[in-house]
């Protein structure tokens, strides 16, 4: 199935634009591709990604390339395994189980569709967190909890900041807590 999603930041003027393809049962997992626009620490910015997932929604690669930047790539075997583009072990991210992009509202939906039914207990997790558009990658702490059927209450342990994300049917990100609406999709 292929779906459009589109969220813009109740402030500052950024967008993510998300092209999600996701298989049907028995078939190839989750890709989205992606661009955020938006500001970060008062400057402009304008990424690309391309996010693949299995089918249980597990991480196994997410290529960033921040224009006038560079990029990243990331590869995760889906147990918490990663390494670059040259297959080079980053043994930092050991145990992150999925990718945050700063700025991206789409990135909160990845554990909220692999935990599942998990949620309805709070959920601690690490991620690697690629900060844009610095493109500096770091392995966080996070907490992810099911507060009512279409509220999920999310957590940064590394830093003290929490909000509730208001999901649709599908776990997608409909309302990011004083910081992103979807739009469209």
């Amino acid at each position: 199935m292929k779906r459009s999603y589109r969220w813009a930041t109740e402030q500052g003027g950024g967008l993510e634009h998300v092209e999600l393809e996701t298989g049907e049962t028995g078939e190839a997992g989750v890709t989205a591709e992606g661009v955020l626009i938006g500001p970060a620490g008062g400057r402009l910015f304008a990424c690309s990604y391309l996010l693949c997932c299995d089918e249980q929604w597990r991480v196994r690669s997410l290529d960033v390339h921040v224009a006038g930047k560079g990029q990243v790539s990331l590869h995760a075997d889906g147990a918490g395994n990663w390494t670059d583009a040259d297959g080079t072990p980053l043994p930092a991210l050991q145990g992150c189980t999925d990718v945050d992009l700063s700025g991206s509202p789409f990135t909160n939906t990845l554990p909220i569709r692999r935990l599942g039914d998990a949620l309805h207990d709070r959920q601690e997790i690490r991620v690697a967190y690629v900060d844009l558009p610095k493109l500096d990658v770091q392995p966080v702490a996070q907490a992810y909890t099911r507060v009512a059927p279409d509220r999920v209450r999310f957590e940064s342990l590394s830093r003290p900041f929490a909000a509730d994300l208001d999901v649709d049917g599908d776990g997608v990100v409909l309302r990011y807590e004083g910081l992103f609406t979807r739009v469209a999709g």
